[in-house]
Formats: C-alpha cells, sequence, structure tokens
C-alpha cells in the first residue's frame, strides 16, 4: 500500500507559508495604522501633532520594531530567505534609535525629527509587508515589485539621515542627564556620549554596506521585469 499523502494543511511548506503571511499581516496592519493615525492627526492638528508624535502613537511603533527583530531568526531557521547581516544592522539602526536614544529621553520624543523618521520607517514597511505578504501566497504585481525595490533608494538614506540627526539632537541630554554612563573597575568609565559619538560614524558604514546589498538585491529581482521598448 502506498502511503497516504499528507492533507496540504499539515505539510510544511503550508506550514511556513501560512506562519509567515499571519506574520506579515500583522505587521502591515500596525504599521499602516500608525501611518493612517499620523496622516488623520496632521490634516487635524497640523504641526502641533508632530510634537506628541511619539506620546500617540510611539508604543505601536516599539511593539512593530520588537516583532520585527523575529526576522532574524526567521533567516537563521530558512523560513524567510534573504541575508542575515544587512537586515540585522537596519534592524539594530531601528531598535538602538527607538529604544536607546528617543524612548530614553523625554526631551527628544518632542522633536520634529521623530515624526520624520516614523513617517520614513513605515513607508519603507507598509510597502515591504505588501510585497512580502502576496509573495508568500504566490500573487506578484510588476508595480509592487518594482516599487518594493525602488523606494528605499531615496527614502533609506533619508532616514539614515534623520537617525544621525536624532542622535545629534540627544547629545546635550545624554551629557547633562548621565543616561546609561557607567562606572567600570579600575577607575574607569563609559561616557555613553562619547559612544553614540562612535555609533554615529558607525552608521554611515553600515548605510553604505547595507545600500550596496539592497542595490544588488534590487537587480537580481529586476532581471525578469518587463520593460516597454519605444517603437523606433
Amino acid at each position: 500500500m502506498t502511503p497516504m499523502a499528507l492533507p496540504a494543511w499539515l505539510q510544511p511548506r503550508y506550514r511556513k507559508n501560512t506562519y509567515l503571511f499571519i506574520y506579515y499581516l500583522i505587521q502591515f496592519c500596525g504599521h499602516s495604522w500608525i501611518f493612517t493615525n499620523m496622516t488623520v492627526r496632521f490634516f487635524s492638528f497640523g504641526e502641533d501633532s508632530m510634537v506628541d508624535t511619539f506620546y500617540a502613537i510611539g508604543l505601536v511603533m516599539r511593539v512593530c520594531q520588537s516583532i520585527s527583530l523575529l526576522e532574524l531568526l526567521h533567516i537563521c531557521v530558512g523560513i524567510e530567505p534573504n541575508h542575515l547581516l544587512p537586515r540585522f544592522l537596519q534592524l539594530t539602526e531601528r531598535i538602538i534609535i527607538l529604544f536607546v536614544v528617543i524612548t530614553s529621553q523625554e526631551e527628544v520624543q518632542e522633536k520634529y525629527v521623530v515624526c520624520v523618521l516614523f513617517i520614513f520607517w513605515n513607508l519603507l514597511d507598509m510597502v515591504r509587508y505588501t510585497y512580502s505578504m502576496l509573495s508568500v501566497i504566490g500573487i506578484s504585481y510588476a508595480v509592487l515589485t518594482w516599487l518594493s525595490q525602488t523606494l528605499w533608494m531615496p527614502i533609506y538614506p533619508l532616514c539614515v539621515l534623520a537617525e544621525a540627526f536624532a542622535i545629534y539632537q540627544s547629545l546635550p541630554y545624554f551629557e547633562s542627564s548621565g543616561t546609561y554612563c557607567t562606572k567600570l573597575p579600575f577607575d574607569l568609565a563609559i561616557y555613553f556620549p562619547y559612544v553614540l559619538k562612535m555609533y554615529l560614524m558607525m552608521l554611515f558604514i553600515g548605510m553604505y554596506f547595507t545600500y550596496s546589498h539592497l542595490y544588488s538585491e534590487r537587480r537580481d529581482v529586476l532581471q525578469g521585469f518587463p520593460v516597454k521598448k519605444k517603437k523606433v
């Protein structure tokens, strides 16, 4: 007797795709809610809404970014096809800026740069998670594919500049409050503003590496992209 085939819903590939679809859907809903909330608040309250962006949506943003760390696990176990180091650099950038720089300093939370960062992050993530969610279930749209592989080109460098500006604006507050400054044995100490300044340089080095990787990935994905040729 031939062994009975497993039902589709019990097959490992089906379970993996179902899990990834639910993950991408949750992230898409979270980032869409954030972006919609920011848009409605801006048209309702104008520039005043930018000051309390973090108070209004900071919790949801922190939840979404915390969940995104699962993507490193996805890559490690092989259920998501991606390179670990570039994704690690992108995620750590956001985690450090959001949790270390912005969340720990209440004065920074009221800066306009927080609103700008949230807009850039959510624009990229809404498109990326939409593309990934549909790809898992075998749906592909040429326009969405092109957008997901192109939108990051102008926005990602702007994200890094905004992140660097957020660090720059936070330095006086870290210097005055002494947050994260730690004394070590043998009369040594960690002065956190110096750590941030060093990270500021590493941020641009990481941007070059990540940009190069994303550009190579874009070239590979769009090799079969339909291009309309003009008739002579």
